[in-house]
């Protein structure tokens, strides 16, 4: 079985066009979807019905790190994949998750590219098939070995910022072996219409560069929210 796990908070428009996405591609496997919703989430994203494979789950703290590891530790599945809202799979996503790990992989990301047409965001994309400094960011859908991921201890949950990248440099530090697949998902745009292409790009840049350093994740999120105009939009993205 595989494990879909999706974090969200007031995503109800992006899960109406995903779940149905998901039901769609997951026909042939065996697959379950957890969305996560947050502490406080207030749309009613449980309300989508229809989808047999979909459960939710309501989580008692904050952070997408304890959602996601709230997720993996009810997960019925042996490959865990950790799919944000606004992230759209590709045709072929369970397919090529099932032929990484069959060939020896424990874990493994795709590429990706944006749902909106512009030199600069086809540039930034270009970088997520190959490894780079933002390998491992949550776009990019880590999937794994739900064995190796309890290996690992999870989602550290004191990472209120960049937890995916924390996640990543264990993963590396253990020489977990993965393989990033060159079939693009499809990423929403959203945070570039609030923010300009160079305001998103370097305080990217900068937090990853903190982050590197070792800057407390309370910090690393203070420092986000106060370069970066929030909350972005939630628009639905095109299937």
């Amino acid at each position: 079985m595989i494990s879909v796990i999706v974090p969200a908070h007031n995503e109800k428009v992006n899960l109406e066009a995903l779940l149905p996405k998901l039901s769609q591609l997951a026909a042939g496997f065996n697959v379950e979807v957890l969305v996560c919703l947050s502490k406080d989430n207030a749309d009613d994203s449980q309300a989508i019905s229809g989808f047999e494979m979909v459960k939710y789950l309501c989580c008692e703290k904050k952070g997408r790190a304890v959602q996601m590891n709230k997720g993996a530790a009810l997960a019925k599945g042996e490959i865990l994949v950790f799919l944000h809202a606004d992230v759209k799979p590709p045709i072929d996503f369970f397919s090529d998750i099932k032929r990484t790990i069959e060939n020896g992989n424990d874990a493994g990301f795709f590429s990706y590219k944006f749902d909106k047409e512009s030199f600069f965001l086809n540039l930034n994309a270009s970088f997520t098939s190959k490894e780079s400094i933002f390998t491992g960011g949550g776009d990019q859908c880590l999937f794994i070995k739900k064995s190796v991921f309890e290996t690992l201890g999870g989602f550290n949950e004191k990472q209120v910022l960049m937890e995916d990248f924390e996640f990543f440099k264990r993963m590396k530090t253990l020489q977990v072996p993965y393989r990033i697949v060159k079939n693009d998902l499809v990423v929403s745009s959203r945070k570039y219409q609030n923010n300009s292409y160079l305001r998103v790009n370097l305080t990217n840049f900068l937090l990853v560069l903190l982050f590197r350093l070792g800057l407390a994740p309370e910090k690393l999120k203070r420092l986000h929210n106060r370069l970066l105009r929030l909350p972005y939009q939630h628009k639905p993205q095109k299937i």
